[in-house]
Protein backbone atom coordinates (compact mmCIF):
# COMPACT_ATOMS: atom_id res chain seq x y z
CA UNK A 1 0.00 0.00 0.00
CA UNK A 2 2.49 2.56 1.09
CA UNK A 3 4.49 2.10 -2.19
CA UNK A 4 1.52 2.45 -4.24
CA UNK A 5 0.63 5.38 -2.42
CA UNK A 6 4.21 7.02 -3.45
CA UNK A 7 3.25 6.04 -6.92
CA UNK A 8 0.18 7.87 -7.50
CA UNK A 9 0.86 11.21 -5.63
CA UNK A 10 3.65 14.24 -5.77
CA UNK A 11 4.56 14.38 -2.19
CA UNK A 12 6.41 11.76 -0.52
CA UNK A 13 3.85 9.35 1.88
CA UNK A 14 5.82 8.26 4.90
CA UNK A 15 4.77 5.50 7.50
CA UNK A 16 3.87 6.21 11.26
CA UNK A 17 6.61 3.06 12.00
CA UNK A 18 9.05 5.18 9.98
CA UNK A 19 11.38 7.15 12.31
CA UNK A 20 10.49 10.79 10.68
CA UNK A 21 7.43 10.59 12.83
CA UNK A 22 8.98 10.53 16.02
CA UNK A 23 9.06 14.20 16.47
CA UNK A 24 4.88 14.14 16.12
CA UNK A 25 3.82 11.14 18.16
CA UNK A 26 4.70 7.29 19.37
CA UNK A 27 2.90 3.90 18.64
CA UNK A 28 1.11 3.44 21.63
CA UNK A 29 1.01 -0.37 22.59
CA UNK A 30 0.08 -1.97 25.68
CA UNK A 31 -3.54 -1.66 25.53
CA UNK A 32 -6.05 -3.85 24.11
CA UNK A 33 -8.27 -2.00 21.43
CA UNK A 34 -10.05 -4.89 19.99
CA UNK A 35 -13.61 -4.17 21.47
CA UNK A 36 -13.47 -0.55 20.87
CA UNK A 37 -12.18 -1.45 16.99
CA UNK A 38 -15.49 -3.88 16.87
CA UNK A 39 -17.87 -1.85 18.06
CA UNK A 40 -16.58 0.94 15.06
CA UNK A 41 -16.52 -1.86 13.04
CA UNK A 42 -19.92 -3.38 13.96
CA UNK A 43 -21.74 0.35 15.16
CA UNK A 44 -20.62 3.15 13.40
CA UNK A 45 -21.12 4.06 8.93
CA UNK A 46 -19.05 5.88 6.97
CA UNK A 47 -21.24 9.21 5.33
CA UNK A 48 -21.75 9.19 1.75
CA UNK A 49 -19.85 12.71 1.64
CA UNK A 50 -17.52 14.36 3.58
CA UNK A 51 -17.00 13.19 7.34
CA UNK A 52 -18.61 12.90 10.60
CA UNK A 53 -17.02 13.96 14.13
CA UNK A 54 -18.54 12.48 17.24
CA UNK A 55 -16.44 14.21 20.46
CA UNK A 56 -18.03 11.23 22.81
CA UNK A 57 -19.51 8.22 22.35
CA UNK A 58 -20.76 6.42 26.30
CA UNK A 59 -20.87 2.71 24.87
CA UNK A 60 -16.98 3.18 23.85
CA UNK A 61 -16.06 4.98 27.15
CA UNK A 62 -17.43 2.26 29.34
CA UNK A 63 -15.22 -0.32 27.16
CA UNK A 64 -12.47 -1.38 30.06
CA UNK A 65 -9.63 -0.47 28.30
CA UNK A 66 -10.59 3.12 28.67
CA UNK A 67 -10.40 2.92 32.04
CA UNK A 68 -6.99 1.97 31.61
CA UNK A 69 -6.09 4.42 29.24
CA UNK A 70 -7.56 7.33 31.75
CA UNK A 71 -5.61 6.13 34.61
CA UNK A 72 -2.27 5.77 32.94
CA UNK A 73 -1.81 7.09 29.85
CA UNK A 74 -3.42 10.35 30.69
CA UNK A 75 -1.86 9.95 34.53
CA UNK A 76 -5.39 9.76 36.12
CA UNK A 77 -7.03 12.82 33.59
CA UNK A 78 -10.81 12.30 32.29
CA UNK A 79 -10.55 11.38 28.76
CA UNK A 80 -13.36 11.21 25.80
CA UNK A 81 -13.60 8.32 23.21
CA UNK A 82 -15.44 9.31 19.92
CA UNK A 83 -14.43 8.78 16.43
CA UNK A 84 -13.92 10.11 12.62
CA UNK A 85 -15.75 8.37 9.86
CA UNK A 86 -15.23 9.99 6.42
CA UNK A 87 -14.10 10.64 2.91
CA UNK A 88 -11.79 13.23 2.63
CA UNK A 89 -8.51 13.47 0.99
CA UNK A 90 -7.31 16.93 1.22
CA UNK A 91 -5.55 18.99 3.51
CA UNK A 92 -7.98 21.60 4.70
CA UNK A 93 -6.13 22.45 7.23
CA UNK A 94 -4.57 22.05 10.43
CA UNK A 95 -5.46 21.91 13.94
CA UNK A 96 -3.63 21.28 17.49
CA UNK A 97 -4.59 21.11 21.36
CA UNK A 98 -3.30 21.12 24.91
CA UNK A 99 -2.65 17.33 25.48
CA UNK A 100 -2.32 14.40 23.07
CA UNK A 101 -4.87 12.76 21.08
CA UNK A 102 -4.59 9.12 20.46
CA UNK A 103 -5.90 7.68 17.32
CA UNK A 104 -6.76 4.15 16.37
CA UNK A 105 -7.01 3.14 12.49
CA UNK A 106 -10.20 1.10 12.19
CA UNK A 107 -9.61 0.66 8.42
CA UNK A 108 -6.00 2.32 6.44
CA UNK A 109 -5.99 6.19 6.03
CA UNK A 110 -3.42 9.09 5.89
CA UNK A 111 -2.68 11.45 8.14
CA UNK A 112 -0.86 14.91 7.56
CA UNK A 113 0.74 16.31 10.09
CA UNK A 114 2.96 19.41 11.16
CA UNK A 115 4.63 20.99 14.03
CA UNK A 116 3.22 23.84 16.13
CA UNK A 117 6.59 26.00 16.43
CA UNK A 118 7.00 26.01 12.29
CA UNK A 119 3.23 28.36 13.02
CA UNK A 120 4.32 31.59 11.63
CA UNK A 121 4.21 34.75 14.40
CA UNK A 122 1.21 36.02 11.42
CA UNK A 123 -0.37 32.74 12.56
CA UNK A 124 0.27 31.62 9.32
CA UNK A 125 1.09 28.20 7.86
CA UNK A 126 2.79 27.20 4.77
CA UNK A 127 1.70 23.21 3.50
CA UNK A 128 5.41 22.55 2.22
CA UNK A 129 6.23 22.36 6.03
CA UNK A 130 3.36 19.37 6.44
CA UNK A 131 4.32 15.64 6.22
CA UNK A 132 2.55 12.62 5.24
CA UNK A 133 2.31 9.69 7.12
CA UNK A 134 0.32 6.35 6.26
CA UNK A 135 -1.26 4.40 9.43
CA UNK A 136 -2.03 0.95 8.51
CA UNK A 137 -5.56 -0.53 9.92
CA UNK A 138 -5.12 -1.91 13.71
CA UNK A 139 -2.06 0.96 14.40
CA UNK A 140 -3.10 2.61 17.65
CA UNK A 141 -0.84 6.15 17.94
CA UNK A 142 -0.21 9.01 19.80
CA UNK A 143 -0.16 12.49 18.44
CA UNK A 144 1.91 15.29 20.76
CA UNK A 145 0.31 18.30 21.80
CA UNK A 146 2.80 20.14 19.32
CA UNK A 147 1.50 18.32 16.14
CA UNK A 148 -0.98 19.44 13.95
CA UNK A 149 -3.55 17.65 12.08
CA UNK A 150 -6.96 17.42 10.98
CA UNK A 151 -8.83 14.56 9.62
CA UNK A 152 -7.59 11.34 8.44
CA UNK A 153 -7.50 11.09 4.42
CA UNK A 154 -8.91 8.24 2.81
CA UNK A 155 -6.69 5.23 0.68
CA UNK A 156 -9.99 3.44 -0.80
CA UNK A 157 -13.08 4.59 -2.58
CA UNK A 158 -15.52 3.23 0.96
CA UNK A 159 -13.12 5.92 3.12
CA UNK A 160 -12.02 5.34 6.48
CA UNK A 161 -12.88 4.97 9.82
CA UNK A 162 -10.82 6.06 12.91
CA UNK A 163 -10.99 6.73 17.02
CA UNK A 164 -10.29 9.62 19.00
CA UNK A 165 -8.91 9.75 22.53
CA UNK A 166 -8.80 13.22 23.71
CA UNK A 167 -8.76 15.25 27.44
CA UNK A 168 -12.58 15.26 28.10
CA UNK A 169 -14.30 18.29 26.95
CA UNK A 170 -12.01 18.81 23.59
CA UNK A 171 -14.00 19.71 20.54
CA UNK A 172 -17.21 21.14 22.12
CA UNK A 173 -18.45 25.19 22.28
CA UNK A 174 -16.67 27.51 23.75
CA UNK A 175 -17.86 28.99 27.28
CA UNK A 176 -16.43 32.43 26.10
CA UNK A 177 -14.51 33.60 23.54
CA UNK A 178 -11.98 36.61 23.33
CA UNK A 179 -13.73 39.42 22.32
CA UNK A 180 -10.46 41.22 20.56
CA UNK A 181 -8.34 38.03 19.69
CA UNK A 182 -4.66 38.41 19.41
CA UNK A 183 -1.80 35.76 18.92
CA UNK A 184 -2.98 32.48 19.80
CA UNK A 185 -6.26 33.31 20.62
CA UNK A 186 -7.12 33.74 16.85
CA UNK A 187 -7.01 30.63 15.81
CA UNK A 188 -9.31 29.38 19.29
CA UNK A 189 -12.50 28.04 17.93
CA UNK A 190 -13.57 24.93 20.10
CA UNK A 191 -12.70 23.93 23.41
CA UNK A 192 -8.86 22.67 23.73
CA UNK A 193 -8.83 22.91 20.03
CA UNK A 194 -7.08 25.87 18.17
CA UNK A 195 -7.69 25.77 14.12
CA UNK A 196 -5.93 27.41 11.28
CA UNK A 197 -7.94 26.39 7.76
CA UNK A 198 -7.11 26.70 3.90
CA UNK A 199 -9.05 29.84 2.88
CA UNK A 200 -11.03 27.95 0.47
CA UNK A 201 -11.97 25.37 3.47
CA UNK A 202 -15.57 27.10 3.09
CA UNK A 203 -17.24 24.64 5.99
CA UNK A 204 -14.26 25.74 8.53
CA UNK A 205 -14.46 28.96 7.52
CA UNK A 206 -18.02 29.68 8.49
CA UNK A 207 -17.27 28.13 11.46
CA UNK A 208 -14.64 30.90 12.26
CA UNK A 209 -11.45 29.53 11.49
CA UNK A 210 -8.69 31.45 11.37
CA UNK A 211 -7.34 31.45 7.24
CA UNK A 212 -3.94 30.91 7.80
CA UNK A 213 -3.02 27.81 5.36
CA UNK A 214 -0.89 28.96 2.80
CA UNK A 215 -0.25 27.30 -0.16
CA UNK A 216 -2.40 24.39 -2.37
CA UNK A 217 -5.19 22.31 -0.33
CA UNK A 218 -3.30 19.82 -1.72
CA UNK A 219 -5.42 16.28 -2.23
CA UNK A 220 -4.18 12.97 -1.74
CA UNK A 221 -4.51 10.19 -4.37
CA UNK A 222 -4.58 6.56 -3.28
Amino acid sequence: MLEHLNKVNDVKILSVFDQEFKTYGNIVTGYDFDQIVSYMEDKTEIPESGNVYVASVEEMENIPVVEKLSDFFYGGMPIQVGYCNGRNSTYNGFEYHKGSEINIAVTDFMLVLGHTWLIREDNTYAVEDAQVFFVPKGTAIEMFQTTLHLSPCKVCDEGFKGVVVLPRGTNTPLDKKPENPTGEEQLLLQRNKWVIAHPEREPLIKQGAFPGLIGENKELKF
